[in-house]
């Protein structure tokens, strides 16, 4: 059994009053876990996930949108591996990012956002 972390920070946590912040800042599991991460967030018109290995830039994973709670884009990353979802609470004051089955490749550090924040430039 091999334990590896998750951890999780919010971009521009403060977009014109919206806020959000992560429910957990780290997330200990082991392979084949599903991981949740979650943010709190207090209004939004869509909400961005990325993800940072060590030494690496941050990439872009998803973007929910908050009016009816569904993905609307998602990278080619997350195209490929259906085991990673994004979804919103009923009540939509949580943004979760999940991975079920998790790997240990998947342990880096994750970031979830209020706006687009990672360009690619």
């Amino acid at each position: 059994m091999i334990l590896f972390v998750f951890i999780l920070f919010s971009l521009a946590g403060d977009i014109f009053g919206n806020v959000i912040t992560p429910v957990h800042n780290e997330v200990y599991k082991t392979e084949k876990d599903i991981i949740s991460l979650s943010c709190n967030y207090s209004s939004a018109a869509s909400l961005y996930w990325y993800r940072q290995y060590p030494e690496s830039a941050p990439e872009f994973l998803l973007v929910i949108l908050h009016a009816n709670g569904k993905v609307l884009q998602k990278s080619k990353v997350v195209e490929l591996d259906p085991r990673f979802s994004g979804k919103l609470n009923k009540e939509k004051t949580h943004t979760y990012l999940e991975i079920s089955s998790a790997k240990v490749t998947d342990a880096a550090t994750y970031y979830c956002a209020l706006e687009p924040t990672v360009t690619g430039k």
